[in-house]
């Protein structure tokens, strides 16, 4: 049976949405389309989208390499003090980057507590570098990955892992041929999601590793930059990345409805 909604309600819901698109409005409205690829071709433009693409990318692959294993022993490990260790663990989600970046350069700095020794025994500084720009996308971007990782553990039926469990396999082997296949799907999606989260990365970055042209400049950063110099390549940059968040929203509809 239809219902028609109130319209108490939908004159809000009317409002929220023209609230949120309004901005994105704007932005289409006020790019300078006519000479689009042109200042898409500019170099400081092209080392921007580089450097952003390459550190998002090294970024997500660093998390699911910690982030898959933490998801896991978060989901199927029972040990005391869980609960205080998955809220740590989402802390990035809510943290303002900015403190973020200030927590990094305290603990990975050259003074820092972790940072001083591995000035001291390797030589290895990672604040203001390429590494660092990395690094600091990598701590904002790995809840993302957790969270999704471990809902599909979550949702994933044991009764796969006990049959191969009773069948002789190992641990590893159990994990590696049957958990994995099964939560794919979760993988992939906080892959994404993860990617995504770095690429768009302003606070912590700016703070940790700076913001020099070609080598810690991502997208963000340049956008900031742009807008006091050059607000027409502010425009270019920002519909890059509303591209990209455009995508990485189309690929995650269905998964989302779901």
């Amino acid at each position: 049976m239809s219902r028609r909604a109130p319209w108490v309600l939908v004159l809000p819901a009317i409002a929220g949405f023209v609230f949120l698109v309004l901005p994105v409005v704007g932005l289409l409205f006020r790019a300078p389309w006519s000479t689009m690829g042109t200042r898409l071709g500019q170099p400081q433009i092209l080392d921007a989208l580089r450097l952003s693409i390459v550190c998002a990318t090294l970024a997500t692959l660093f998390c699911l390499v910690i982030g898959v294993p933490l998801a896991w022993v978060l989901a199927r490990v029972v040990f005391p003090g869980r609960r205080l260790v998955r809220a740590l663990v989402t802390v990035p989600l809510v943290l303002p980057p900015v403190v973020g970046g200030v927590a990094l350069l305290l603990a990975l700095g050259r003074n820092g507590l972790v940072g001083q020794w591995m000035y001291r025994w390797f030589g290895l500084t990672l604040p203001f570098t390429t590494t660092g720009v990395v690094v600091a996308e990598a701590f904002v971007a790995l809840p993302f990955l957790v969270i999704s990782v471990e809902g599909a553990l979550r949702a994933a039926d044991l009764r796969y892992e006990d049959a191969a469990a009773t069948l002789g396999a190992s641990r590893w082997t159990t994990f590696r041929r049957v958990t994995l296949p099964l939560i794919a799907p979760g993988i992939g999606a906080g892959a994404v999601l993860c990617w995504a989260r770095a690429l768009g990365e302003f606070g912590a970055t700016i703070t940790f590793a700076g913001n020099y042209p070609g080598r810690t400049q991502t997208m963000p950063l340049a956008v900031y930059l742009a807008l006091e110099t050059d607000p027409q390549a502010a425009i270019v940059l920002s519909l890059v990345l509303l591209a990209v968040s455009v995508v990485v929203l189309a690929g995650l509809r269905g998964r989302w409805v779901s």
